[in-house]
């Protein structure tokens, strides 16, 4: 395998090149080092399979007639084999077939128009004939891998994988950050709190790849997907026969993470009964198997996530105040995205980077409208509303603006509360400031009273006031058209 040298590779995006002549792999690696994504090259069908087990690929690349293996003349054409290969575990991969060197030389124009309706109707992207250019190769990147540079805190890597990356350069987020990779060199517990869709689980990863134990294992539980019966199993592992379906031993978790770390996601959801057990555990370090009577010794860190206020379930008594205490040796907070909408550049390129390949579209912009409305919407869903409202928009829109101009309805998805302000209170995060003078009115009422107000300020321009009230035109229509129904609306 020979692998491009670049300090500034981008570990997120990965090339497989399947080719074997000199005269095409190098405009491809130069095009490649020249946008900073790293190029792996296998000469033989048997070494592009052996890679593609071991790294994650961005994309793929095979030329037309590389043999299967160097000096074996009895497979001179497997391309498509391993085409089909890649498409059985793959199918969204994108992969490109480039003519082999000497194909205009034994082969007639019909003939590679036919091999290239062939890897397209296989599943390839695109089909390059001879010669290639690097102006070819980058307009071919720049549509499936696009390369917008994007602010990133902190990521890590592990050899051509990369095992997370946190975008955006907010103050709360960087402070969440340093916290973490402080309370990292420690082996003191952590508590992650957050609404969901705020990417607590890659805070977990900033304290684990930080710490000393980053060798060891990082094991991760779902607290909030399993039964009481199941969380316990799960965790401590069982004997064989202690319950029906236990035809064999198992380790829990807790065995796995020994030397490691072991992520609690959503301890919240767990019930007190078992937090009791949890407890002991945590405290003595060793615990028994279910079903089973021998002590076993863990030596693990614990960090545990939850979207809710901890505090209260503590005050309600849903969860055990010297389990919290435990639990709690450092506490984290990751700031929703509506306090970080500084952050929305930076994260909706990241995920255009993201999904390009899967979308096969360019974008090259970001529509100024969309933006805007981005950044009055409150984003209850946080981080992953965007990455979804982004797929979608990539996916049915069209051209190289990114914008919501295809997709209506999320025009009516993403409409910002009235006067909202943060109260600070992570349990109720919004309070409606009102003078009182719509106080008692009907909501109907409010609306059509918000909408004539608007046309009176756009001069009847509909187009303006659908984007100064957040909706589409379509929905400003239809509201006008019913309106005009109810009673004799005047022109405006």
């Amino acid at each position: 395998m020979t692998e491009t040298k670049n300090s500034q590779f981008d570990k997120t995006k990965n090339v497989l090149l399947a080719i074997k002549s000199p005269q095409v792999i190098r405009p491809v690696l130069e095009t490649l080092a020249h946008k900073g994504i790293r190029g792996l090259v296998a000469g033989n069908t048997c070494n592009a399979l052996d890679f593609l087990d071991k790294t994650d690929f961005t994309m793929i690349i095979i030329e037309d007639m590389i043999p299967r293996n160097a000096g074996d003349p009895a497979h001179k054409n497997d391309a498509f084999e391993l085409l089909a290969k890649i498409k059985k575990d793959a199918p969204e991969l994108p992969v490109v077939m480039i003519a082999a060197d000497d194909y205009g030389q034994t082969c007639t124009s019909r003939q590679i128009v036919e091999t290239a309706v062939k890897a397209i109707l296989a599943g390839c992207h695109d089909f390059l004939s001879q010669p290639v250019s690097r102006d070819d190769i980058e307009k071919l990147l720049d549509t499936i891998i696009p390369c917008k540079t994007v602010q990133a805190i902190i990521s890590a890597e592990e050899g051509a994988n990369c095992v997370y990356k946190i975008i955006g350069a907010s103050p709360a987020l960087v402070q969440t950050v340093r916290l973490a990779q402080k309370v990292a060199t420690t082996s003191a517990p952590v508590l992650i709190c957050g609404e969901s869709g705020t990417g607590k689980e890659l805070i977990s990863y900033v304290v684990h790849y930080s710490s000393k134990r980053v060798k060891g294992p990082f094991v991760k539980v779902n607290c909030a997907a399993l039964s009481e019966t199941l969380l316990e199993s799960e965790l401590f592992g069982h004997e064989k026969g202690a319950f029906t379906g236990a035809y064999s031993q198992r380790k829990g978790r807790f065995e796995e993470a020994h030397g490691g770390t072991l992520l609690l996601d959503e301890i919240s959801e767990t019930p007190l009964c078992f937090q009791a057990k949890l407890l002991r555990i945590l405290e003595q370090q060793d615990f028994q198997r279910v079903g089973g009577n021998q002590n076993i010794k863990v030596d693990v860190r614990i960090i545990s996530t939850t979207n809710k206020d901890i505090s209260q379930e503590v005050a309600s008594g849903r969860f055990r105040q010297d389990l919290y205490y435990r639990l709690c040796g450092v506490r984290l907070v990751v700031a929703p995205l509506r306090k970080r909408k500084d952050d929305l550049p930076n994260l909706i390129w990241h995920f255009v980077n993201l999904y390009a390949g899967q979308t096969h579209r360019r974008i090259t912009r970001l529509d100024t409208t969309m933006m805007d409305l981005f950044a009055k919407y409150h984003w209850p869903g946080n981080i992953r509303q965007l990455r979804n409202v982004v797929l979608t928009s990539m996916i049915l829109g069209t051209g190289e603006t990114l914008s919501l101009a295809d997709v209506s309805w999320l025009f009516d998805e993403l409409q910002p509360l009235p006067e909202v302000v943060d109260s600070g209170n992570q349990e109720s995060d919004f309070v409606i400031q009102s003078d009182g003078a719509l106080a008692g009115m009907r909501l109907a009422q409010v609306e059509r009273q918000a909408i004539l107000e608007t046309l009176k300020q756009t001069n009847g321009n509909q187009t303006r006031a659908a984007k100064v009230l957040g909706i589409s035109d379509r929905t400003l229509r239809d509201k006008i058209r019913r309106y005009r129904q109810q009673v004799s609306l005047q022109p405006v």
